[in-house]
């Protein structure tokens, strides 16, 4: 069937991925069971969407760009649905109301400009996938797993920590790409934790006052009465009265956030 050349929008930030061979490793970082079911975040042309609709579960894929439907309409079975819609702004639980599944995953090659929002609305939404393989930007990955003490550890550093057990599997050439963008990406697995449901609001505020300003100490950041409240945990943890957030770890921030 013959379909006009499809123009790329940098508006929607598209770059397709054109190597099968990675297609098929990011299908593959997935197990699913026939009762799942996967959401992917912009299909695009469908290269990855393809193959996960061969899982053998049903599979949900969100696009904004309407002129994708060409590539995509073939696809669509009992087992496959194609929604036209901004991820960002819809509500996403009503979609899966209509759904019976056992878990969820959430597979996507994101656009880099709205990697952190998507992360975020799945996270705020309530969600909860079992687990998510996303392709960013490679200095994003780098952010997402970062140590305490590395320059690229941050507040969005510890949240996502929070929620999943993060880890890059595999860095992408950026040449790898239609167009080619301007730098290299990188797939990420964010595996679902046992985090605590009800101290998640109060961690994210936490977190959020206390890399409020970077390069001021937590005291500065938090206040002196909070700060005073969770010094004895710092200090049992081996921090001094001048530690600043980018220097602790996951659970010393959890063990404060109980405190508080």
């Amino acid at each position: 069937m013959f379909m006009e050349k499809f123009i790329v929008k940098k508006k929607f930030g598209q770059n397709f991925l054109k190597n099968d061979l990675i297609i098929e490793k990011i299908v593959n970082s997935i197990e699913v069971n026939h009762d799942d079911l996967i959401i992917e975040v912009g299909p695009g042309k469908g290269a990855l969407t393809k193959k996960l609709v061969k899982k053998g579960c049903k599979v949900i894929a969100f696009e904004i760009d309407k002129d994708t439907y060409p590539y995509l309409k073939d696809l669509e079975n009992d087992n496959f649905s194609l929604i036209y819609d901004d991820f960002l702004n819809i509500d996403v639980n009503s979609y899966l109301s209509d759904y019976q599944y056992h878990d969820l995953y959430i597979v996507a090659n994101l656009p880099y400009y709205i990697t952190t929002p998507i992360i975020t609305k799945i996270i705020d939404d309530k969600l909860c996938p079992k687990a998510m393989i996303l392709m960013v930007q490679k200095e994003v990955a780098d952010r997402f797993s970062a140590k305490p003490g590395s320059k690229d550890y941050g507040y969005f550093t510890v949240k996502l920590n929070y929620y999943f057990a993060v880890e890059k599997l595999f860095n992408v050439k950026k040449t790898e790409f239609n167009p080619v963008p301007k730098v290299d990406s990188a797939v990420v697995s964010f595996k679902i934790k046992d985090y605590d449901k009800n101290l998640a609001k109060k961690f994210d505020n936490f977190i959020k006052d206390a890399f409020k300003m970077k390069r001021k100490t937590l005291k500065n950041n938090l206040g002196s009465d909070l700060f005073n409240k969770v010094l004895p945990i710092l200090m049992e943890a081996g921090f001094g009265s001048d530690v600043r957030a980018e220097q602790i770890d996951l659970e010393t921030f959890i063990k404060m956030v109980k405190e508080t």
